[in-house]
This record gives C-alpha cells, structure tokens and sequence, in this order.
C-alpha cells in the first residue's frame, strides 16, 4: 500500500492535518490505535484562538462550531476576594471561541468519513521504518493482520506516548521538562456555568477555574496534591472547596449537581528538540506538552499543524522544500512563547508547597500590578487569544 502522507494519530491535530491536506489534493491514511468512540470519549478543554477557528474554516469543518461555540470577549481574575477582568476585545480585537475539543474531533471525523478518506482504527505495534532515508515506511498490525504503507512523509500526532518521537534517536533529540508539584482535580456538571466568562482564581487554598462547555454544561477545576484520588472527593466536598476559593459574589452564584465526570489531570512543560527527523515531522503532544493553565495545548497542536500543512502544500504543489526544511525552526519558535505564557500563568494563579512568605508576596504584587496596568493586561490578552502564526 502506498499514501503520500501517513498521519499517525486520530486526534484533534491528526485529524485537522488530514483534512487541510485532503483539501488540497494531498493524499493521506490516518492511523488510530483505539477507536472513534473512544477518541470522542475523552474530555478536553475547549478554549480555541484565532489561529486555530481560522484553520477549522480553511479546513471546512467550522460550521457547527460557529454556530454552536461561545465567543468570549475577555476572562476575570480573581484573587482574595476581588476579581478583574482582562478585555480581550478591547486589547486585541478578537476573542477566544468556547467549543469543546470533543466536538471539534466529531467533526473532523464527520468531514473524513464524508470525503471519503481514509483512517484506520485499532491499529497497534506501529513501526517507522527509514524514516532518514529517501524510503520511509510505516508498519503496524489491525486485528493480528501485519500491514505495511510506503509514503513520502510521515506526521507523527500520536501523543507522548506514542512511537513517533521515540523513533527520533536520542543522541538527536533533546527534551526539556518541568514537572509541577500539583494537579488539577476536574469535573464536569450539568449545569449552568456560574459566568458567561471563565474566571480563573487564585486563593491561599490553591488554585480555581470556572469554566463551560456550553449554557448547561459546566466545568470546574481545584488545584490539589498528585497524591490525591477522585476517591476522596464526593461532589459535595468538591463544590464546597471550590467555593471556598471563589470570591463571596461568585461562590454564592454558583450553582451545583451531580458531577458526570470526575478526574484529575498532572501538570507538566515538555519539549523536544528538533520536531523534524529526516522524512518524519512531530505535531501537538508528541512534540510538546504545556500546563492546561491558559488552554494552550490543544491550540500550540494547531499551530504546529499550520506550519506543516503549509510547507506539505508547497511541496506538493512546486516542490518548494523551504517549508518543510525549516518546520522545526518555526514550529519550536511558537512552542516556546506558548511555553512560556503557561509557565507563567501557572506560577501566578497556583500555590506552591515551597513557596516562601517572600514569594507569596511577589505572586501578590504581581496581580496587582496586571489588576492595574493596561499594558501588562494587553501583553496577557494577546497571548491569551494567541499569537500570530
């Protein structure tokens, strides 16, 4: 069997490649190891930047998503009792659209199935052969049946955990990771959210987030130790640790119920370097990893993508390899701003188990200072939305 591109990977940033490319005339097979449902079966974050809306348009699949997603204009920040809000409207210009990765990855399977391209499913043992080599190849096995796809390049949108950053050497790879003493314990309510906005909450019992995925669907989040369990957590202990970091005004407003899902998801910043080898190109969680804090994960996959359909399309078309060539260099130069805005919006809404009486009153004065400058508010506001591609 023979394909221009393998796509490793039926999520959000594999399905969006396949769909670009499939728009343009470039044939690519898209490799699942689990099933649809159970890709649509996990719970994301649903906070989508510009760059990202404007690729779901460029890929054909954004109807539902305008129609159905929450444009939101800014978020509140709220510490000891107090809360701002930071314009993004005002700042920028644009607003971030509230639509949940679930969705977005229903209907990327939608538009595949409907052109009539194809994905493979259950797919294990996967092996990329040459991947240095003018000859790369990817093995893997489908219900005990070994299956081999020649190809021109390779997408590897599999994951950490997958095989294609692992196929990398690692004399070539060099990977970069900050692991933060903390989790964040989620659930997600059949109710209303208690603002029209996400309010982000720092309190001396740890963090907060109030969040939705759309007007009878909310999701919440308090920050907790990694040695904790959903187990010690019934929903009435919950809601009341999350008023208990909320502002009086936004506690009393809240409404609770019965938590339809409950779990509790690490925090981490990892990179790799370089996210090209030879004929193989990483995207998304294969390549880099950030802190749910500012909803950068799903949206830093999306720009990797951008810059891989871009150079995939002008090879294809006139065999300009420039794009191509200089993926890594571009991709990793947004993946480090990216980094960086989670790095810091994590060490200014979190507490941390070492933090000193100094360090509390810095994370203090940096709140108030964002609370009061516009241009420390406008600097948030654009990242927050996101950065040019």
């Amino acid at each position: 069997m023979r394909t221009q591109v393998v796509i490793i990977g039926g999520g959000p940033s594999g399905l969006l490649l396949g769909q670009l490319l499939h728009r343009v005339g470039v044939e690519a097979v898209v490799l699942e190891r689990k099933t649809r449902d159970y890709v649509l079966s996990r719970i994301r974050a649903g906070v989508l930047e510009q760059g990202m809306a404007s690729l779901l348009k460029e890929a054909g699949v954004d109807a539902r998503m305008r129609a159905e997603g929450l444009a939101h204009d800014g978020t509140l920040i709220a510490y000891e009792d107090a809360m701002f809000r930071v314009d993004f409207a005002k700042h920028t210009g644009q607003p971030v659209i509230v639509y949940g990765q679930t969705e977005v990855t229903r209907d990327l399977y939608d538009a595949r199935a409907a052109a009539g391209a194809q994905t493979l499913f259950n797919v294990e043992d996967v092996v990329i052969d040459g991947a240095d080599t003018d000859a790369v190849s990817v093995r893997f096995v489908v219900e005990g049946t070994e299956h081999q796809i020649e190809c021109d390049f390779v997408a590897g949108c599999d994951g950490f955990h997958g095989v294609s950053r692992k196929t990398i050497p690692e004399d070539v790879r060099r990977e970069y990771e900050k692991v933060y003493p903390f989790g964040w314990l989620g659930i997600l309510s059949e109710t209303p959210p208690v603002n029209h906005e996400l309010i982000y909450a720092n309190s001396p019992r740890g963090f907060a987030l109030c969040s939705m995925r759309h007007a009878n669907l909310s999701r919440y989040y308090v920050q907790c130790s990694m040695a904790d369990t959903v187990s010690n957590w019934s929903d009435a202990q919950f809601w009341t640790e999350l008023k208990r970091r909320l502002p009086a005004e936004v506690a009393e407003a809240l409404i609770t119920g019965p938590s339809i899902e409950k779990s509790i998801a690490p925090l981490r910043s990892f990179v790799t370097e370089p996210m090209r080898w030879g004929r193989l190109f990483l995207c998304g969680d294969a390549a880099h990893i950030v802190p749910p804090t500012g909803a950068k994960g799903l949206n830093t996959a999306a720009s990797d993508v951008h810059y891989l359909y871009q150079g995939l399309k002008a090879w294809y078309a006139d065999k300009d390899a420039d794009g191509l060539d200089r993926y890594s260099e571009r991709a990793l130069a947004r993946v480090w701003k990216a980094e960086r805005f989670s790095w810091w919006f994590s060490s200014l809404m979190h507490r941390f188990p070492d933090q000193s009486d100094f360090d509390l009153r810095m994370q203090r004065a940096e709140l108030d200072f964002l609370r009061s400058n516009d241009a420390a508010q406008k600097a948030m506001a654009e990242n927050y939305v996101g950065l040019a591609y």
